[in-house]
């Protein structure tokens, strides 16, 4: 996530969050946070249409948070705002990972059967036929007899 976005989510400033994050360092390594690269920032602008910093945008790169960065934030802010903030948040991330996890589950069961299935063409080609002369209906004429 954004350092604007959070910053937004906590009801700071930017900088504010900024300043409290630069001064905790140590608990920011590079898989809890990093900072966008020029051209991102670039991309970033054409896909929001955010202002220069000639017209008052941002002069400087964002921050980037992951979901640990995010968690790291509540030790930073301290804040029953930032701890609320930040639960909620971790949850969208576990439901977020539940998803994305259910979707790959499902993918590789789907290509277990395919594979499965692959290997018996002809028997499931047969199956699938004479499930078909069961399904037509019977000559006009000839009525099945009941019983045995």
């Amino acid at each position: 996530m954004l350092d604007s976005s959070l910053a937004e989510l906590y009801g700071v400033e930017t900088k504010q969050l900024n300043r409290a994050v630069k001064r905790n360092l140590v608990r920011f390594p590079d898989d809890f946070m990093f900072q966008l690269s020029d051209q991102d920032v670039t991309n970033l602008r054409c896909q929001f249409g955010t202002s220069s910093s000639l017209y008052g945008g941002r002069r400087y790169r964002p921050f980037v948070f992951t979901e640990q960065g995010v968690a790291m934030l509540s030790s930073v802010l301290q804040s029953k705002e930032a701890a609320i903030i930040n639960i909620q948040i971790i949850r969208a991330f576990v439901a977020m990972r539940e998803v994305i996890s259910t979707h790959i589950e499902l993918a590789r069961k789907l290509e277990q059967l395919e594979y499965r299935l692959g290997q018996h063409d002809e028997e499931i080609a047969s199956m699938f036929e004479a499930i078909k002369q069961l399904m037509e209906p019977l000559p006009s004429g000839k009525k099945k007899p009941l019983g045995f």
